[in-house]
């Protein structure tokens, strides 16, 4: 479904060095979906940063989530970010229907498409921010020749598909080379990183040259009450 014209949506802007304490995008896809827009204001309420939408079709993995006209209820009961991240397959015809339903950054797979290079151009002339997703076995070098329409790139510390994973700790290795690239082609893209995040090793991944960590289970553990000291111990590890 196609529209005449989309509002642009003013995001934080982007720093060009590291913050004192890294973003926290709870991933909603860990809190109770009987009550998704209450869970998505508690989060804003305890001090999260971006909200983490995790997108799954069943396809390219093997899950199913949730579909745009969920994310467009849920976007009045926040001001946070969205930050969809787009596990399916192909990518491209779900761009817009997910940047009119309230998505701020789009984030793609390259093994999700044919042209990455088109796709992440499409995603910024949508008026989002755009953003690329390595899986554990997905190489550095395809982001060599698209650095420049990035302004995330996400670093999976599991294989995607499932939530509660643990933490692939060669990832770590992972985020010191993908820093050591956007640092060299002078690019102000947040380093992502999801999969397995706690208090435990979110500080090694901070420290490592990450300045974002999703989190699931680490935040919506215990409930409500629970979060915000949940996303301060993730902020202070």
């Amino acid at each position: 479904m196609r529209s005449a014209a989309l509002a642009p949506v003013a995001l934080p802007a982007y720093p060009l060095t590291m913050p004192t304490t890294p973003l926290i995008c709870p991933s909603i896809l860990a809190s109770d979906f009987a009550k998704l827009g209450a869970e998505v204001a508690a989060i804003e309420a305890a001090g999260a940063d971006w909200v983490h939408v995790d997108v799954m079709d069943g396809h390219f993995v093997p899950n199913i989530t949730i579909g745009p006209d969920v994310v467009k209820a849920l976007r009045p009961h926040t001001s946070l970010p969205f930050d969809v991240h787009l596990m399916v397959a192909p990518v491209d015809p779900w761009l817009e229907a997910y940047r009119e339903a309230g998505a701020d950054i789009l984030t793609v797979h390259p093994e999700s498409g044919p042209h990455l290079h088109r796709t992440l151009g499409r995603i910024r002339q949508l008026g989002a921010k755009a953003g690329v997703v390595l899986n554990p076995g997905t190489p550095l070098s395809v982001l060599e020749d698209v650095i420049e329409l990035v302004d995330l790139v996400l670093l999976m510390s599991v294989n995607p598909g499932f939530g509660g994973q643990s933490f692939i700790g060669s990832t770590l290795k992972k985020i010191e080379r993908t820093r050591a690239m956007l640092d060299a082609a002078g690019s102000s893209a947040h380093l992502q990183v999801d999969g397995g995040v706690t208090a435990a090793n979110a500080g090694a991944c901070v420290a490592a040259g990450a300045d974002a960590l999703v989190a699931g289970t680490a935040v919506f553990r215990g409930g409500p009450d629970a979060y915000a000291a949940n996303i301060a111990a993730l902020k202070a590890a």
